[in-house]
């Protein structure tokens, strides 16, 4: 699922800087101030989607965020987008919530 969602946010024009964990997320975030957006499963091995929200902010509160789930709850009041979705939905909704891409 990351790299087709990669992949289409480069088609969207987006660069973009990928993680397998929770915890390589957050690294890559103290390390790269540039980045903008943090998108995230919520369902992921050990650090889930909301725990990496919560961290990140706390770092970094003017981070944008958006969660990917196919059946967890919204929560924090982040934007969420459910799975699965297509292209056009993805672009929609990076477009309304982040303004981003």
């Amino acid at each position: 699922m990351l790299d087709v969602i990669v992949d289409m946010l480069e088609d969207l024009g987006c660069e973009v800087i990928s993680a397998r964990s929770g915890h390589d997320a957050l690294d890559r975030l103290k390390q790269n101030q540039d980045i903008s957006i943090l998108i995230t499963d919520i369902n992921m091995p050990g650090m889930d989607g909301h725990e990496l929200a919560e961290r990140a902010r706390r770092d970094r509160p003017e981070l944008k965020i958006l969660q990917l789930s196919g059946r967890e709850p919204r929560r924090d009041g982040l934007p969420m987008i459910r799975k699965p979705f297509s292209f056009e939905e993805l672009a929609s909704t990076m477009q309304r919530t982040t303004g981003i891409c």
